[in-house]
């Protein structure tokens, strides 16, 4: 019996280089791997050997005679994948580890940031090279949106953290947390005691609606949501209010599917997860029950992933349904008449996974009906908040799309109460202190990874950029494998070409200015005692771990080592 991949899907390509068969596609040498919502084991190529499934990181390939329940729908998936992409499997050409000559010695390189993008460099740095790391986060814990961005329903998601266990514990790795480049240190100092810099800080901002209203308590930005309920030691305990019975989310990708889903799910299931425990009680308290998410575009061109929405689909006592609309009907029709329909509900993508929910009349005016529900409002636009002092409508114009794609205002508002709204419409870069930053695409001005002068075109000495600060937040976690391994690749051909600056002082005297700007600065030994203790925690109460939520809490936890 073949194997099928599943929802947890990271996309990371681990599976890719241990199957002898080489069934699973697309593999990073391949132009879809980087749009794909996951990968696929073709069925008719499978010897059924598990090696994919030992490899996977986050426990996302199971035989299709196993699946059972929700799952069952991805031996479909995988199949059907190869029906419209049909391959030979035949081999790429092979590649090989990089490699440094032992002449240039040891490289001394400074990773900024913890996230998988940072874990990643630092892992293909350790792999290939001699060198010794430098990883630096300005929290007193390691993850970035490995454990601040992804749902605590997603446990499984999180396992790839293990994999990065080595990389964090390797003897040629020094970590230093709770220290900030910018604030406590400039780029400048920081150069001076490396050969090279990468940062990988992520892409920190939220997108703005720019309406009028947006400002008043109970109108917050994704990040802010997402890591209130992730303990995000940067985000208030009562950062988020859930008195209203209705949530409007501003978006159609994964994160707002997932800020619906957590709004709506038993609380008493999240309880068994690593959720936030200022979050999970609010959520008991909760009175929410109706999430609406507004989409400017059509089902067409939802951004969330078939196996995100799947999930959202087969919510435990959560009614999903689409507001009736003319345009909204007939894309639905046309993805059942048309590819869709070959692959059955749930089983397309964009409009296709919509077939066979109600498509209902919804008067955002009243109040919602009994139960709980999550309704899908397309081609609605924000246009503004209002409230007396707090958020408690939405005004929401009607859109269409014109014959060359644009979205269009129709001039026809109406109001939907709300007394929560989350816009959910991308991340963005922050410009970092003392680099060039292309405020157009908000990320590092960059080519191929290494940091570039724009007005000049020319490589700064030594200054590198991987993950969402390169190449904008697009791609899963997985993605950042390939992005790594490019920024590296640049990063060891200039090594090569002497290309490097020669650090000004050593490992030591950059330890010895760490202490002195940030005497509060944490290490490996005091991650260590806070992961013990959250485990401790957890254990006590049948749960992963329990999250420390502040910045206090953490550094209190890890000087009781």
């Amino acid at each position: 019996m073949a194997y099928a991949i599943t929802q947890t899907c990271c996309n990371d390509a681990s599976c890719v280089s241990v199957c002898p068969v080489n069934c699973i596609h697309p593999t990073p040498d391949e132009p879809e791997f980087g749009t794909t919502d996951m990968l696929y084991i073709d069925p008719a190529a499978c010897i059924d050997c598990g090696a994919c499934a030992d490899a996977c990181p986050v426990d996302a390939v199971f035989p299709v005679d196993r699946l059972r329940g929700p799952d069952t729908v991805f031996g479909d998936l995988n199949r059907d994948w190869f029906r419209d992409h049909p391959s030979d499997h035949a081999w790429g050409a092979p590649g090989f580890p990089r490699s440094l000559p032992g002449e240039l010695g040891t490289l001394r390189i400074a990773v900024v940031g913890t996230g998988p993008s940072a874990g990643y460099t630092a892992q293909e740095l350790l792999r290939g090279t001699s060198a010794e790391i430098t990883m630096i986060d300005r929290l007193p814990v390691t993850g970035g949106l490995l454990r601040h961005g992804v749902a605590p329903d997603h446990q499984s998601t999180k396992r790839i953290a293990e994999s990065f266990a080595s990389v964090f514990h390797d003897p040629r790795l020094r970590m230093h947390l709770n220290l900030e480049i910018g604030t406590d240190l400039t780029h400048r100092e920081l150069a001076a005691h490396h050969h090279a810099v990468v940062y990988a800080v992520g892409a920190a901002a939220d997108r703005r609606l720019g309406i009028p209203g947006e400002d008043l308590p109970g109108s917050l930005p994704a990040t802010a949501f997402v890591g209130w309920y992730n303990a995000d030691p940067t985000v208030p305990a009562d950062a988020v209010e859930l008195s209203a019975e209705r949530v409007a989310v501003v978006g159609n990708g994964n994160v707002a599917v997932d800020i619906a889903r957590i709004l709506l799910t038993d609380p008493d299931r999240l309880a068994a997860t690593d959720i936030a425990d200022h979050a999970l009680a609010a959520l008991r308290r909760s009175r929410v029950r109706e999430v609406v998410l507004l989409a400017r575009r059509g089902p067409e061109q939802a951004a969330w992933t078939r196996a995100e929405f799947l999930a959202l689909r087969q919510l435990p006592g959560v009614e999903v349904v689409v507001e009736d609309h003319p345009q909204v009907r007939a894309a639905i029709e046309a993805a059942e008449s048309g590819a869709g329909a070959r692959s059955g509900p749930g089983t397309g993508s964009g409009a296709g996974l919509l077939a066979g929910l109600p498509l209902v009349p919804y008067d955002g005016s009243a109040a919602p009906g009994p139960g709980r529900r999550i309704v899908l409002r397309f081609l609605s636009a924000p246009a503004g908040l209002s409230g007396d002092g707090r958020v408690e409508a939405l005004t929401v114009e009607r859109t269409t799309l014109a014959a060359d794609g644009r979205v269009e205002g129709t001039g026809t508002t109406d109001v939907l109460r709300a007394g929560l709204v989350v816009r959910s419409i991308g991340h963005r870069g922050v410009p970092l202190p003392g680099l060039p930053f292309d405020e157009r695409t908000g990320t590092v001005a960059h080519r191929e990874g290494r940091v570039v002068d724009p007005a000049t075109g020319r490589p700064l000495p030594g200054t590198y950029v991987v993950g969402w600060a390169k190449r904008g937040p697009s791609g899963g976690i997985g993605a950042n494998r390939a992005c790594a391994r490019e920024t590296v690749g640049a990063l060891l051909d200039d090594a090569v070409a002497r290309a490097l600056p020669v650090p000004e002082a050593g490992r030591r005297d950059f330890e010895r200015l760490v202490r002195r700007r940030r005497p509060d600065a944490v290490g490996l030994r005091e991650l260590r005692a806070v992961d013990r203790a959250e485990r401790e925690r957890g254990e006590a109460e049948g749960r992963p771990r329990v999250k420390l939520a502040t910045v206090s809490e953490l550094l209190a936890a890890g000087r009781r080592r």
